[in-house]
């Protein structure tokens, strides 16, 4: 069994899934938190593994940037690989002001101005919400580690570099929380071939200031949201 984009055989990819943006961040994990490690997909460099957190098996696998992206490695990982659960850990621009660099925001819902539901046929919006029991699970996990997270609202951006360097304060003014590229699209996949999901993100700047992360840090120093997920397995 292999798709396009997965060079996987059955069997190679655990139930639960962890999908960073970063093929590089799907590495560290894999060195630094798994056991009994093995690679399974390096096709266009999106790095994936499997491998034993505390004794159960687990998967986690780089999905590249934006919604089309993540929208079809979820959609195989779902369909091809009988992946059940797929738990995107992220990077994140903070919309709010209680946000700062390096906090956790678990997203319950995803708003977005992309198209990607249209295909659904739908005759309205649909609410692109998290898998509750993945939510739940979520914060008591954090709670337990003594890490704090903000669970609520993010919006899932077709454009990183928009012309309307205002748009965003519609959006705060909302109660969203911050600004990712890929969470409406894992949320509307999972929904609709019968699948559970959840996003986790670091906050890696702000748009209420100059201070941002570097890229080295966002693959390797965002460790509070991979703990969270790791614990997510089955």
């Amino acid at each position: 069994m292999s798709t396009p984009h997965i060079e996987a055989k059955k069997g190679d990819i655990a139930k639960t899934v962890l999908l960073p943006g970063d093929p590089l961040r799907a590495k560290f994990i894999a060195d630094n938190f798994l056991e009994d490690v093995k690679q399974f997909n390096a096709v266009r460099n999106m790095f994936g593994y499997t491998g034993k957190y505390k004794g159960k098996e687990i998967s986690v696998m780089g999905t590249g940037m934006g919604i089309p992206s993540i929208g079809i490695y979820s959609y195989e990982l779902i369909n091809e690989y009988g992946v059940e659960n797929l738990i995107r850990i992220g990077s994140a621009g903070a919309y709010s002001k209680d946000l700062d660099l390096y906090d956790v925001v678990i997203a319950m819902g995803s708003c977005s101005d992309s198209n990607f539901a249209h295909q659904f046929d739908l005759e309205g919006t649909f609410s692109a919400i998290c898998d509750y029991d993945l939510l739940r699970k979520a914060v008591n996990v954090a709670e337990s580690k003594n890490i704090d997270v903000h669970v609520g609202n993010v919006f899932s951006a077709d454009i990183f570099y928009n012309q309307k360097s205002e748009e965003w304060k519609k959006w705060e003014k909302m109660g969203v929380l911050a600004v990712e590229m890929e969470s409406y699209g894992l949320y509307l996949t999972a929904k609709a071939n019968n699948a559970r999901a959840l996003t986790i993100l670091t906050i890696s700047d702000s748009f209420h200031s100059d201070k941002q992360t570097t890229p080295e840090e966002r693959q390797t120093s965002f460790t509070k949201m991979m703990e969270i997920a790791l614990e997510l397995g089955e």
